[in-house]
C-alpha cells in the first residue's frame, strides 16, 4: 500500500483526526455575488467507495467568477438548480485523507496527501436526478461545480474522481501545501505546451519526425506577463529553449518576470528578455533575436483578439501558435492570415485545461524544484477572506495567485512577493485569532 504522508501504514490508520459535525465552506446558492457567502454546512460523511479529506490549502481561480456570474447557465452545470442544491466552490487545492470508505481501505490510508485534478472526465454517478434529463449525455464534471470543491474545511472525494484517475498522490511529503495547490493552474500551462508539435528532418531525404513541446534551443515568445503568462515562462524554462521573449504593456509585470525568472534563466543558459509593447516594436525585437526567421513557439496568454491577430506576424516557418487566452463568447471570432498558415506551414493550437497526467507531471517538477509555485503566489489568507479575494481578482487588483488555508483563522490578507516552504511552516505555526 502506498503511503504518501511519511507515516507507516499502521501509524496512518491510527492517526487521530477529529471531524466536526459542521464545517465552514464557500457556498454559492444563486446567480451573482450576492448569493456567495462562507457558511457553516454539515461535514460530509463518505460512502463505501468515497473518501473524506481535510483541505490543507486552496487556490482562488479566475474561473470562479464566470461560474458565480452564470450560475446554472454555466456549461458545466447541465441544468443543476443551485438555488435548491447550492455549490461548494473551489477547483484548486491540496488535501489530506482523513476518512476512508469501507470498500477502499486496502487502497487508501488516513494521513496521505493528494491533489485533485478538477476536470473529471466521467459521467455522474451520484445525484443524476439533479442534472438535466437525468444526466443523459453528460461526460465531464467539475470539482467546485456539481462536485464539491476545495474552498471548505473538508472535501468529499467521490467515485467519479477516483474512477477517472483524478486523485493524484503528492510525490514528496515536503512539498508545501500551497505549492501543491498551484499544481492545477500550472498543469494548464504544461498541457498547453504539450500541445506544441514540431516537424523536423535530419536532412532533406530523411522522414519527418515529431518533437513534442517547445522546440529545444528554439525561440519562445509569451504574450502576456500576467499570472498565467508567468506560469508559461516558468514552464517554458524546463524545455530549455535558447531564448524566451515575454511581451506585455505593463512594465511592472515585465519587471516581475525579470525578478522571478531572470536568475534561473541565466543559470540555465537561456536568454530571457522582456518587451514593453507600448514602447518597443515586438516584430523588430523578434527579428533581431531570430535573424528575421521568426519565433518557433508563440503563446498568446491573454484574452485579446488583437494580440492573436498581431502574433501571427512573428511566427517563423514551421512554428506553433498557441491561443491560450480565452475570449468572451460573442467576441471570439478573429482574423487568421491564411497565407501565414499556408506558406509558413505553422501549426495553430489551443488548450483549456490539463489532465491527471499533467497534474502528476507538475507535482514531480515541483518536488524536483524544476518549477517554483511560490513565485506565483501574491496573496495569502483564510476561508473568510475568499469573497474579498474574488472581488480583488475581478477588479484585477491581484497580480498573481491567491491561496487560503481553510483551517487557519487570521485577521488580514497577507500580500507577498514569494511564498516558500518556510513561509508556510511559519504561517501555520503562528497562533490563530
Amino acid at each position: 500500500m502506498a503511503d504518501h504522508s511519511g507515516l507507516s501504514s499502521s501509524e496512518a490508520n491510527s492517526a487521530p483526526y477529529d471531524v466536526p459535525r459542521e464545517m465552514r465552506a464557500l457556498v454559492l446558492s444563486g446567480t451573482g455575488f450576492e448569493h456567495l457567502a462562507v457558511k457553516k454546512v454539515p461535514t460530509p460523511h463518505p460512502g463505501s467507495f468515497q473518501l473524506l479529506a481535510r483541505v490543507e490549502a486552496a487556490g482562488i481561480c479566475t474561473s470562479l467568477i464566470k461560474l458565480i456570474e452564470q450560475g446554472p447557465n454555466h456549461k458545466l452545470m447541465y441544468g443543476w438548480d443551485i438555488s435548491q442544491f447550492p455549490l461548494i466552490l473551489g477547483d484548486e487545492g491540496a488535501v489530506t485523507i482523513i476518512r476512508v470508505g469501507e470498500k477502499l481501505r486496502e487502497n487508501y490510508c488516513p494521513g496521505e496527501h493528494y491533489v485533485i485534478q478538477p476536470a473529471v472526465d466521467h459521467a455522474p454517478i451520484n445525484y443524476r436526478e439533479r442534472y438535466h434529463d437525468g444526466a443523459k449525455g453528460v461526460r465531464k464534471l467539475g470539482v467546485g461545480y456539481t462536485l464539491a470543491g476545495h474552498l471548505a474545511e473538508y472535501i468529499l472525494i467521490t467515485e467519479e474522481i477516483l474512477e477517472s484517475g483524478c486523485l493524484l498522490p503528492m510525490p514528496d511529503a515536503q512539498v508545501p501545501f500551497a505549492h501543491a495547490a498551484m499544481s492545477e493552474p500550472l498543469s494548464c500551462a504544461l498541457s498547453a505546451q504539450e500541445h506544441h508539435m514540431h516537424l523536423v528532418q535530419e536532412n532533406p531525404l530523411a522522414p519527418r519526425q515529431v518533437i513534442k513541446g517547445l522546440k529545444p534551443q528554439g525561440v519562445t515568445v509569451v504574450i502576456g506577463a500576467g499570472a498565467m503568462g508567468r506560469m508559461h515562462v516558468d514552464m517554458a524554462l524546463s524545455y530549455r529553449p535558447r531564448a524566451i521573449l515575454v511581451v506585455d504593456f505593463v512594465e511592472s509585470r515585465l519587471e516581475t518576470v525579470a525578478r522571478l525568472f531572470g536568475p534561473k534563466a541565466k543559470e540555465a543558459g537561456i536568454n530571457l528578455q522582456t518587451v514593453n509593447a507600448g514602447s518597443e516594436q515586438v516584430e523588430g525585437v523578434v527579428g533581431e533575436l531570430t535573424q528575421y526567421a521568426g519565433a518557433d513557439d508563440v503563446i498568446v496568454a491573454v484574452g485579446s483578439a488583437k494580440a492573436i491577430e498581431t502574433s501571427q506576424r512573428i511566427v517563423g516557418r514551421g512554428a506553433v501558435l498557441n491561443l491560450f487566452g480565452g475570449l468572451k463568447k460573442g467576441e471570439d471570432i478573429v482574423g487568421v492570415d491564411a497565407g501565414v498558415v499556408h506558406y509558413k506551414e505553422i501549426n495553430l493550437t489551443g488548450s483549456s485545461g490539463g489532465s491527471p497526467w499533467d497534474v502528476a507531471r507538475v507535482l514531480d517538477l515541483i518536488a524536483t524544484h524544476e518549477i517554483d509555485p511560490g513565485a506565483h503566489i501574491a496573496r495569502v489568507g483564510d476561508l473568510d477572506h475568499v469573497v474579498d479575494l474574488l472581488d480583488m481578482v475581478k477588479a484585477q487588483r491581484i497580480d498573481g495567485k491567491a491561496v487560503v488555508y481553510p483551517h487557519r483563522r487570521t485577521t488580514n490578507i497577507r500580500s507577498v512577493s514569494h511564498w516558500s516552504a518556510e513561509d508556510e511552516s511559519n504561517y501555520l505555526q503562528q497562533g490563530a485569532i
